[in-house]
């Protein structure tokens, strides 16, 4: 079970539960694999609703690599994420605001 007051946030991946935490190591990945801007850009995408799936599919990779689940992006894109797309970003979106703002806050 994810723990908000940790940053965490869950995925279900192919039917398997995954707790997801952006560690620094993890944001550090995730700013360098972005291919325009910052993680402030990032989370700006997302707050107006014009990211990308493939902001998706790096979030959910940094996310679970600092989680403990190393897995590709290209895996990702391969494996049925529970919600579908939206699900994903769903997912992706709560990681995020999870990474910066305490619970309550969002």
């Amino acid at each position: 079970m994810a723990n908000p007051y940790a940053g965490e946030a869950a995925l279900v991946i192919n039917g398997h539960p995954h707790v997801m935490k952006l560690t620094l190591g993890a944001l550090a990945e995730l700013e360098a694999a972005l291919e325009t801007g910052s993680l402030v850009d990032l989370a700006q995408r997302f707050e107006g609703g014009s990211f990308s799936a493939r902001d998706v599919l790096a979030l959910l990779a940094a996310g679970l690599k600092g989680g403990g689940h190393v897995m590709s992006a290209a895996e990702l894109a391969a494996a049925e994420i529970a919600g579908g797309p939206m699900g994903a970003a769903r997912a992706a979106a709560e990681l995020l605001a999870r990474a910066f703002l305490m619970p309550g806050e969002a």
